[in-house]
Formats: C-alpha cells, structure tokens, sequence
C-alpha cells in the first residue's frame, strides 16, 4: 500500500472513531435528559398526592337518592367517597346547625369511624332528611354505618325558602389529612327569596350564616389512628 493509501486509511478510521465518540456523546445526553424528564414528572406526581388520603364527589343520580324521590319520603344529598389506609384512618362527618346566625352547641347529627380491616374502604357518605308529619329527621351515613336520626326543627311558614348547595362537584376532590371540609349546605331563608354563595368561599359562607333563617353545613375530617 502507498503511502496515500496508508493516510486514507488512518483518515477513515479517525472519522469511525469521531464517530462513536459523538454517538456516545449523544447517547449520554439523551439518557440524562430522560432521566431528568422522569425524575421531574415523579416528583410532581409525589408533591400533588403525598397529602391526599381519600376522594370525594357528588353522586346526586345515585341509587339512594333516586329512592327517595321515588317513595317521596325526604331529601337525600350523597357523595361517592374513596378512603386510602383505611385501616388506619378515622373519619368524622357532622352538621352544624346556625339558627339566626348564631352556631348551637351540638351538631344536629354526628358520625365517627375508622380503623378499618380493610386497606382501601369505598362506598356512599351522606346527609338524609325524612319527613313525618310536622316533624322531620336528620341522619348520617358512611359506608357500613349510620347515626341514629335526630328530629330537626320544621319552619311552618308559606313564606319560606328552603334549599340544598353542594361545596363540592362531580369531579373528585381530594382530601387531606387533618383538614376540614365543607360538603354541603341546607338552608331555610328569611322570606320569600333566596340568594347563591360560593361555598369555596370562607365570607361568603359567613354571610349565609347570618342572611338565611336556618343553615346547616355538612362537614369532614379525617384524622390518623
């Protein structure tokens, strides 16, 4: 071989090896770049859910409440709820009554459970009104429990306004640990008319209270036990 030959061939070569080096090159940073996008989406995954213990939603079209409209016996409000680490969670649910803006003492109905043996409880958590005559009776229910219903004060009034809003939607919302939640509100107003309030909204619940004759707000917590 010529001396020409020999520099094409250690030309050829230099470039083979320029080569692989810029595909090792380029190996590498493709690696670190999907490492990091991974890292990345994982750690937004964590930091969203590391406090959410359970989920709830609406389930206003749900076989209870469909009963109820059916036999005509009250008012049902229900809601699809979804509790991780059950077997170590505690869940209390209650309603508040305010009568002329001011809170009583003891909620209308109350309700405590926990400790479940199962990893994962789902099931339907709620607030149900039957009406008997002049009287009518407040209970709660979660998945395998209910309260003992309570009689709730009836306004005999033509002028009387009564309505349920949900804090929450059809989408589920997440629920953390040791954070109080506001589901729903029932009210009873002052006359013969009756405005909207944004549940989400701290003052505007405070300005239900003192506006509406009767409110009484559902609520949840859960704890660890």
């Amino acid at each position: 071989m010529g001396e020409f030959g020999r520099m094409y061939e250690d030309e050829e070569k230099s470039i083979q090896n320029d080569g692989r080096d810029l595909l090792k090159t380029n190996h590498s940073i493709l690696c670190f770049i999907l490492i990091s996008t991974l890292l990345i989406f994982t750690g937004c995954t964590n930091n969203g859910n590391k406090d959410s213990i359970a989920t709830i939603s609406v389930n206003s079209d749900s076989e209870h409440t469909n009963t109820f409209k059916k036999l005509n016996i009250g008012e049902l409000y229900d809601f699809d709820f979804k509790l991780n680490e059950a077997d170590k969670m505690w869940v209390n649910v209650w309603m508040e009554r305010y009568k002329d803006g001011k809170k009583e003492p003891q909620p209308i109905a109350e309700l405590s459970y926990g400790n479940s043996p199962n990893k994962v409880e789902e099931g339907n958590v709620g607030f149900g009104m039957i009406n008997t005559g002049d009287t009518r009776l407040g209970f709660l229910y979660a998945p395998n429990v209910t309260s003992t219903p309570q009689n709730i004060d009836k306004i005999h009034s033509d002028h009387v306004i009564s309505g349920w809003d949900y804090a929450v939607g059809e989408d589920k919302k997440e629920i953390k640990l040791g954070e109080t939640y506001l589901l729903g509100a029932y009210r009873e107003s002052n006359g013969n008319s009756m405005r909207t309030y944004n549940l989400q909204d701290d003052n505007e619940v405070k300005k239900m209270i003192c506006d509406d004759k009767i409110v009484f707000l559902l609520k949840m917590k859960i704890e660890e036990k």
